[in-house]
């Protein structure tokens, strides 16, 4: 079945909603039509008379929230949250659009406090259909001076990381009370430089970022599982499924940040894990 097919036949269902926007988030948050509770909701609202019908098109909302990656920092390029709006619009025939609040440096922290006591961001997440959140990097951010290589030194961590991701997607949830909606959770290609950037800092340092990846992304994973959320895993989409290439076609020159192609690649991923909940 067509995604256009899908979302057609979704708009039958338009009377369930309450009217709203579409908005993206690095970690989405979409209808739980994903986990298979209810009825999804409509694409589009109508109204009927006794002599005709008529159906009035709504804007579907992604909100994205996060760090530097969503944002699209050091890429002067259209980034993910936005590409990925664009993309749902044309395999859907609804209009997407997408909302960046993702701020550059922010750790799990700083989202879990914009959730709490920023007005805007709070305004945006109670009417989304989807957010996409990728955080979590900066909470684990290299430390030339006191940890380095040392892979054990960051695991304290870890534990603030898991507490405040489940807390994200708990807030996102109650914020959206009034309706279904899906969290997307988007994990990282490495959460210290990546490909040749990284190689060129040693063995050392490429062995210490895998390893920090692998505990973070697992974090990330394991709570979208818990909390019923979406996961889309970026090493496989930069790296491919046995995390084996080199990802530096895809990075900006500072080798931390997505360019124009990752943050396309990045977004196809999100799509294809969109449709895929949502079995469109």
């Amino acid at each position: 079945m067509t995604a256009a097919l899908r979302l057609r036949q979704l708009a039958g269902l338009a009377g369930l909603r309450r009217p709203g926007g579409f908005i993206v988030v690095v970690a989405l948050v979409w209808l739980t039509a994903a986990c298979g509770s209810s009825p999804p909701k409509s694409i589009t609202a109508s109204t009927t008379s006794s002599t005709s019908a008529s159906t009035t098109p709504r804007t579907w909302s992604i909100v994205a929230l996060g760090d530097s990656v969503p944002r699209g920092t050091n890429c002067d390029c259209r980034p993910y949250p936005p590409l990925s709006a664009d993309g749902l619009t044309a395999s859907s025939g609804q209009t997407v659009a997408a909302t960046n609040d993702s701020v550059a440096g922010y750790t799990t922290t700083d989202v879990l406090r914009q959730l709490t006591s920023d007005s805007s961001v709070i305004g945006h997440v109670r009417g989304a259909d989807t957010v996409e959140i990728e955080v979590g990097a900066n909470d684990v951010a290299f430390n030339t001076g006191s940890c380095g290589t040392a892979v054990d030194c960051y695991a304290p961590r870890l534990p603030t990381i898991e507490k405040n991701l489940a807390a994200i997607v708990s807030r996102v949830h109650d914020l959206s009370s009034g309706h279904k909606v899906l969290v997307v959770l988007l994990d990282y290609w490495s959460v210290w430089l990546g490909g040749q950037y990284a190689a060129e800092q040693g063995e050392a340092y490429v062995d210490a970022a895998a390893k920090v990846t692998d505990q973070v992304n697992s974090i990330i994973k394991s709570t979208a599982g818990k909390s019923g959320s979406a996961y889309v895993d970026l090493r496989a989409a930069f790296k491919g499924p046995d995390y084996a290439y080199d990802e530096t076609h895809y990075l900006s020159n500072d080798g931390d940040h997505p360019n124009a192609a990752g943050h396309k690649q990045i977004a196809a991923a999100a799509e294809a894990v969109i449709e895929k909940t949502l079995h469109i």
